[in-house]
């Protein structure tokens, strides 16, 4: 029997299938029930996916539209409960519709359970959907 990954592995090897635009085996990291919380979604955008099928569908045309090189300065905070983890990151890339940069940062509070995330509040900063071809998720 195979020891599930630590969340902060977990977490890890979850950028690295970001970066390489493999959205369907970053869904498969989820619970079926797991949630994806944004607690500063702006206007028009989801707060709240409930269900491994809707984040599916929320990031099935991520890559379309934010195209991440490289996830820098990962910082994973280790929480007073083991399968619950903080993270601290940037990604950058480029936006597709646009040909511009792209530079986001985020703090993630992520729960794995039984080798799935089971909870993940996504707090980015709402300004940046501003910009002009970073709005893939207004439009759901």
């Amino acid at each position: 029997m195979t020891t599930p990954m630590t969340p902060a592995d977990l977490y890890r090897h979850g950028l690295r299938l970001l970066v390489e635009k493999d959205i369907p085996g970053w869904v498969d990291l989820w619970d079926e029930d797991g949630v994806l919380e944004f607690p500063f979604a702006p206007q028009g955008w989801p707060a709240r996916l409930e269900g491994k099928t809707a984040v599916g569908d929320y990031m099935r045309h991520y890559p379309d539209h934010v195209d991440v090189h490289d996830f820098p300065d990962v910082k994973i905070h280790q929480t007073t409960a083991a399968e619950t983890i903080v993270v601290e990151m940037r990604g950058v890339g480029r936006l597709v519709e646009t040909d511009t940069p792209y530079d986001m940062t985020y703090i993630a509070v992520v729960t794995v359970k039984d080798g799935l995330i089971t909870s993940y509040r996504d707090y980015w900063n709402p300004l940046a959907v501003s910009q002009p071809g970073a709005d893939f998720a207004g439009a759901n």
